[in-house]
């Protein structure tokens, strides 16, 4: 499979197998969402074909866990310079009591303004979490609470095709490398 990946302008298989993230293997769909946008238009998959889509989930409340993931993402998209363009970073919430599409600019603005955030219902939020295997716990009440939740991105091709998985902790120089791999 990887093989005929590699035939179709994705990068070859011994390139694939040198990401610094897990692998899936072989590669398939990702779920594709429509929820709202923090830019304000729909928030699709299908919108960011031909980008190399860098998607996590985490709310704008998290007090060490998500503001380290997208300052790492941000350091990663400096370094990436001109390809950068070619990446696209969406961040999902998993707290959409909380986060409207405005709070999720602000925040996500606090790190790059060229990432998008998406929200919607609980219902339909639930979904999106569902359909990548991402767990979310609300921990605590009122308005003060916590949400304990998956800390890993995932790595999607241009093609749309769910080819990696990095774990909390990497620093920003191995998203820079796997991510130059399946833009080559």
């Amino acid at each position: 499979m990887l093989l005929s990946i590699a035939a179709r302008g994705a990068a070859p298989a011994a390139e694939v197998d040198a990401l610094k993230a897990g692998v899936f293997n072989p590669p398939r769909e990702a779920p594709d969402f429509s929820v709202r946008g923090s830019d304000g238009a729909a928030l699709t998959l299908r919108r960011y074909r031909g980008k190399v889509v860098v998607l996590g989930f985490g709310y704008t409340s998290c007090p060490n866990v998500c503001p380290v993931t997208l300052a790492v993402l941000a350091q990663a998209h400096r370094k990436l310079g001109a390809l950068g363009s070619q990446v696209q970073v969406i961040y999902l919430t998993v707290d959409p009591e909380r986060d409207s599409a405005e709070r999720l600019k602000a925040y996500l603005a606090s790190f790059d303004p060229t990432f998008v955030g998406g929200t919607d219902t609980t219902l339909q939020m639930a979904a999106v979490r569902k359909s990548y295997g991402v767990t979310a716990e609300k921990h605590g009440t009122g308005t003060d609470y916590a949400v304990a939740h998956s800390s890993f991105v995932y790595l999607i091709t241009r093609e749309g095709k769910l080819q990696a998985l990095m774990p909390f902790g990497h620093k920003a120089d191995d998203y820079v490398h796997d991510i130059s791999v399946l833009l080559n």
